[in-house]
């Protein structure tokens, strides 16, 4: 690992422990995401430790995949309404949003239109430049609506719902209170979830693949813990030092307008979530705040972690964001060829 890597990693493991210690919610993914983004906006000598991702992700997919429990089979007809108004969603969301960058930012269509819509940065990077619009500001608007929301929708639910993460907030599994059994059978559904996940196409098949499976292993109760709870505050600072990490090269001065763009698309993008999250709450009799999170245009990652953090389904709330990124790789480029005369 080179020193620019190692010194984002402490950066973010010293942040990680403060907010855990102050109780901010989601605070080992939180606190190194907010840490290593003003480190590296500050030009301090730091680097996105991207080699580890592909490692601690299957971790936070077999967590995610151990709260899956039979009750879920029960829940299904919630599902069908979400999925009918997801795309609905995708494109009130995407519309305000690509007004904010192609009227209020002056960007070009093409920029506008592949930083407005809600799917995965790497995807909407590659077909925006494909279609040639501007790359850095397409990844720079994706890295900052990822981070706005997580931090927006975890300190709402800090400072709104009371949800915590300090000391004594959950219970901690220790690396021997699980059994060479329990670990073998942990291990083999992140090694072998990667490439099932691959195998299927599934989008985000790193977390989601694992996540299947240890879910079918929990559900069928071939083992009954999650991951030692010190692996898994380990990957979250990873991927929260990622996210920090993806600004690296950038000062405030430079992309103030990009940022503020992206916090007004955020905002507006979150207030199209919360009322297509009322329609959800009303219509099934979900709780809101699990219905928002489904909704909330963030990380399946960072989305399912927040779930799991108030105690809600996981697997709806993963299994819509999985949906949500699909449609939009997949209708991305069909809408931006019927929508080429009207953006142009």
């Amino acid at each position: 690992m080179s020193k620019p890597a190692a010194l984002a990693l402490l950066i973010g493991g010293i942040f990680g422990v403060t907010a855990y210690f102050i109780g901010m919610p989601l605070p080992w993914m939180l606190g190194p995401m907010i840490g290593v983004t003003i480190a590296a906006m500050l030009r301090a000598p730091v680097q996105s430790p991207d080699r580890l991702r592909p490692i601690v992700i299957p971790i936070i997919g077999v967590m995610l995949g151990s709260a899956i429990t039979p009750d879920i089979f029960s829940q299904l007809a919630s599902w069908v309404v979400t999925l009918a108004l997801l795309p609905v969603f995708l494109i009130c969301a995407a519309f305000v949003s690509y007004n904010v960058y192609r009227r209020a930012g002056r960007y070009d269509p093409v920029t506008a239109f592949y930083a407005a819509m809600p799917g995965g940065l790497n995807e909407m990077l590659l077909l925006g430049e494909e279609a040639g619009g501007d790359g850095k500001r397409i990844a720079l608007a994706h890295a900052a609506r990822v981070l706005l929301v997580i931090a927006c929708v975890a300190l709402y639910f800090g400072l709104v719902h009371g949800v915590r993460a300090g000391p004594g907030a959950t219970a901690w599994i220790g690396l021997m209170a699980i059994s060479p059994f329990d670990y073998a059978a942990l291990a083999l559904c992140a090694v072998i979830g990667v490439p099932f996940g691959k195998l299927l196409r599934l989008p985000a098949a790193q977390v989601f693949g694992p996540m299947i499976l240890s879910g079918i292993a929990h559900v069928a109760g071939w083992v009954t813990v999650a991951p030692p709870t010190l692996l898994i505050i380990a990957a979250q600072i990873v991927i929260g030092t990622v996210i920090g990490g993806r600004f690296v090269g950038a000062t405030f001065a430079e992309v103030r307008k990009d940022l503020t763009l992206a916090l007004l698309s955020t905002v507006l993008m979150l207030i199209v979530a919360i009322a297509f999250a009322e329609i959800i709450a009303f219509a099934v009799g979900m709780p809101l705040s699990q219905a928002f999170l489904a909704f909330s245009p963030g990380g399946l990652t960072e989305m399912s972690l927040l779930t799991l953090a108030i105690n809600q389904d996981v697997a709806f709330v993963s299994v819509t964001h999985i949906v949500r990124i699909s449609m939009v790789i997949g209708a991305a480029p069909f809408l931006f060829k019927l929508a080429r005369r009207w953006i142009g």
